[in-house]
């Protein structure tokens, strides 16, 4: 630990357990020096193991629906009020597809569930910001990170409409991270990670065969949720105060790779 974070005050949604990257990132800030609050929506803080993660971190749990503006405006005052003060950092690690939970094909959905796969995964992080842009209640220098993957840029056929929804995701942290520079001096970033197993991940048809692949194929070999979880800490210090608008790729050089020596050996 570097006390990278000693002082700073954020929130983080997303953790479910324990192989969530936002579960991975609160153990990380809190080393770090940070305080912070957790939330999720009240039915995944009933299927996890939050109030877990809250004692270690000594952090209380504010439950919250991320589609609901009514929820962020209460979700948000509160923080500042438990945190006694602005916020410095905010992470938003929400995804979802009702599509893919349902196995219904790309070719073939339902648009009701990409609907609300949409709302939940995308339009959630422009109703986060917009919420805190309002009230005020970010620090100057503060920052905002959201995580997304490469299907926003290139074709992986079973990440179905999570695809679309990252591409969305990824375009309001550039569109909304100009104002909020601009207007408070906040930083707006997402973090293109590598295929992770997280609760989320390995509900993708044909993960395990797709990690395998995505690890022969990167020089330096996948990242994994701690090591993300340790960017996004470099991400909210203040030794990237002028990061901005950026997709970041964490994964091991693998948005960089055409074809490596390991795959090729597969087809000779």
């Amino acid at each position: 630990m570097y006390n990278l974070l000693k002082g700073k005050k954020g929130i983080i949604f997303g953790a479910l357990n324990t192989h969530s990257i936002a579960w991975k990132t609160a153990e990380r800030a809190h080393e770090e020096g940070a305080k912070f609050v957790l939330t999720n929506a009240p039915v995944s803080i009933r299927m996890g193991d939050l109030e877990k993660l809250a004692k270690k971190t000594n952090s209380q749990i504010i439950p919250a629906d991320a589609t609901s503006v009514e929820d962020l405006e209460n979700l948000i005052q509160k923080s500042m009020e438990i945190l006694g003060g602005k916020i410095d950092f905010v992470l938003h690690s929400i995804g979802m597809s009702v599509n893919v939970r349902k196995a219904k094909l790309y070719t073939d959905p339902s648009y009701d569930f990409s609907q609300k796969g949409w709302d939940v995964s995308a339009l959630s992080f422009h109703k986060m910001m917009n919420v805190l842009y309002h009230k005020n209640a970010m620090n100057e220098w503060g920052s905002i990170v959201a995580l997304t993957y490469m299907a926003a840029q290139r074709v992986f056929p079973d990440y179905n409409d999570m695809a679309d929804n990252k591409a969305y995701l990824e375009s309001i942290a550039r569109s909304f991270g100009y104002f909020f520079g601009r207007d408070h001096k906040v930083r707006v970033n997402t973090i293109s990670q590598s295929p992770t197993p997280t609760t989320a991940g390995t509900g993708v048809k044909g993960f395990d065969g797709f990690i395998e692949y995505s690890e022969k194929m990167s020089p330096l070999g996948n990242a994994t949720a701690l090591e993300c979880a340790d960017y996004t800490i470099s991400l909210f210090s203040d030794l990237t105060k002028k990061v901005t608008l950026q997709n970041l790729f964490h994964d091991g050089g693998f948005s960089n790779m055409g074809v490596s020596d390991a795959v090729m050996k597969k087809f000779e």
